[in-house]
């Protein structure tokens, strides 16, 4: 019984004695009763006296502190939702808060870039040893080929990177290398899908949606997962490659441009004052709530569709702004590249990311290389890698290297993780006629490499190794399942309780795969 209760039940001063009992409470109601008096209400002895609630009022205040301090502990860190996972992260302390994840499309040729084979070079011109035929995308397994790039030991701890990367090369000592990738296709399309899902078919979320599912939003105007394509064109399998799956609607990646507008339609076809526009999306948000209650309020696609409206609606004020790169200094275009012209495209990516990584949005995915065909506009370098890779590689060379720089000098490389990965890599052999060196490569996802930076790694480091000649990983082979584990280890999640309920299944990013790469973390 709470104390206004007891008190309510008693008139001051007519506190019970400590030799009050409930037997002359007993009597006392008797007695009146035979004399045909009204009968007293027994007085019930409070639990909490008002010197009790006094003393209370003086010395409490640390006791509904400490109370708050245990369920702030107790509770998760956001409220479950219906049909979503009861076990949310975090799950343990995280390293990193926030995802940059630069993806390279066609497959970017580790053994001219980050795997240096000394071998390779004394061999170029043979055949490739042994007597099995490899199996190759293109069945033409030519000579053996040098790298088109010299390499050179980088920094304070000696990462071998290539003349490809001039200005990534300086950053060495920032990156940690895993050299030992391996992937299930060699066919571009499923690739770049188990790339970012964990999957090879479509229809799964990607990585970036399974963070903004389980992490949530840090910006209440901006989305936990933006997407910057290549301004050339979109990747391979289009936008299947930052979709949401089966995970609700709201968790797939919004696309933000480097070229141009950011977003189609950010303005008011027709300018209206600030009134007349709050009234109408009142209105409007009445008609979406009248509908999706006609409809029992579950429609999962209706409901995010109502929800991206809205968040449209405050990104009209938002967007311009965090896209307002002019407002950085000169020696910040300058560091990203934006006064090149080969560079400036790839360069307002990068920048842009920045900018809404310290906006509070949790994921965001850099697309480098746009769709096949002819001309080729990515890293699919069949025919003429020089052409090729030197083509692309300027594209992004100096932007990245800036996007280390600037997080670093900024504080933000603390708690960033940033991802540098390729669907898979090339062969050490040309794509050509038994007898001939050609000049292009095949695919490879025998053996490839990729590479992490940021919070919570061993900075300067490699990780696993390719044979002599980067043909196929030999220590340490290294899935996308196990670079997943890591990834969402890094941001305080255990990627075995990080589910969803999906067609009879608890679905998760790493299927029933992958483990955590435990000796690259710092």
């Amino acid at each position: 019984m709470s104390i206004e209760c007891k008190a309510s039940l008693r008139k001051a001063g007519d506190e019970p004695t400590s030799g009050a009992t409930a037997s002359s409470s007993s009597s006392a109601v008797s007695n009146s009763a035979l004399l045909g008096k009204p009968a007293v209400a027994p007085q019930i002895p409070s639990l909490v006296d008002r010197r009790d609630f006094l003393s209370f009022a003086s010395r409490g205040l640390g006791s509904i502190a400490a109370l708050s301090l245990l369920t702030a502990r107790t509770r998760p860190a956001r409220a479950a939702i219906a049909g979503e996972a009861a076990d949310l992260p975090p799950h343990h302390p995280p390293r990193a808060r926030r995802v940059i994840h630069i993806c390279l499309c066609g497959a970017l040729s580790h053994i001219d870039s980050f795997d240096h084979k000394p071998l390779l070079s004394k061999l170029h011109g043979k055949p490739l040893p042994g007597d099995d035929k490899p199996d190759v995308f293109f069945g033409q397994v030519g000579l053996l080929r040098a790298p088109d790039w010299q390499f050179q030991q980088r920094g304070s701890s000696g990462l071998w990177v290539s003349e490809l990367f001039p200005q990534l090369a300086t950053k060495a000592d920032e990156l940690t290398v895993i050299h030992s990738m391996v992937a299930e296709t060699s066919n571009h399309t499923p690739a770049t899908f188990q790339e970012n899902t964990g999957f090879r078919l479509n229809g799964f979320p990607t990585a970036g949606a399974w963070l903004s599912y389980g992490l949530g939003n840090d910006s209440d105007d901006l989305p936990a997962y933006v997407v910057i394509p290549d301004a050339r064109g979109y990747p391979a399998g289009g936008a299947i490659n930052w979709s949401s799956g089966f995970l609700p609607a709201r968790h797939q990646g919004v696309t933000l441009r480097s070229r141009g507008a950011p977003i189609d339609d950010l303005e008011p076809a027709v300018a209206m004052s600030p009134g007349r526009e709050q009234a109408t999306r009142s209105l409007l948000a009445e008609f979406n709530r009248r509908h999706l209650e006609a409809r029992g309020g579950e429609e999962d696609a209706l409901a995010s569709r109502i929800r991206s409206y809205e968040l449209a609606a405050r990104m009209q004020l938002a967007v311009p702004e965090v896209a307002g790169i002019e407002r950085e200094t000169a020696a910040t275009h300058a560091l990203y590249g934006l006064d090149v012209p080969e560079s400036a495209d790839f360069g307002r990516g990068c920048l842009l990311a920045r900018r809404l990584l310290e906006r509070g949005v949790r994921f965001v995915q850099l697309f480098s290389g746009g769709s096949f065909g002819s001309p080729r506009i990515n890293w699919d370098g069949h025919e003429d890698m020089r052409e090729n890779h030197g083509r692309e590689a300027p594209r992004i060379d100096r932007p990245v290297a800036g996007l280390l720089t600037d997080l670093r000098q900024r504080g933000l490389l603390d708690d960033t993780l940033v991802l540098f990965t390729t669907e898979f890599g090339r062969t050490p052999f040309t794509q050509s006629a038994a007898n001939i060196v050609g000049t292009g490569r095949d695919h490879n996802q025998y053996g490839f490499t990729v590479w992490l930076a940021g919070a919570g790694l061993k900075r300067g480091s490699s990780y696993g190794a390719t044979d002599d000649i980067g043909y196929k990983a030999i220590d340490k082979p290294t899935t996308w399942h196990d670079l997943h584990a890591t990834v969402l280890h890094l941001l305080g999640i255990d990627h075995e309780r990080l589910t969803f309920y999906h067609n009879g299944i608890q679905r998760r990013l790493t299927n029933v795969h992958g483990h955590v790469i435990r000796e690259i973390l710092a």
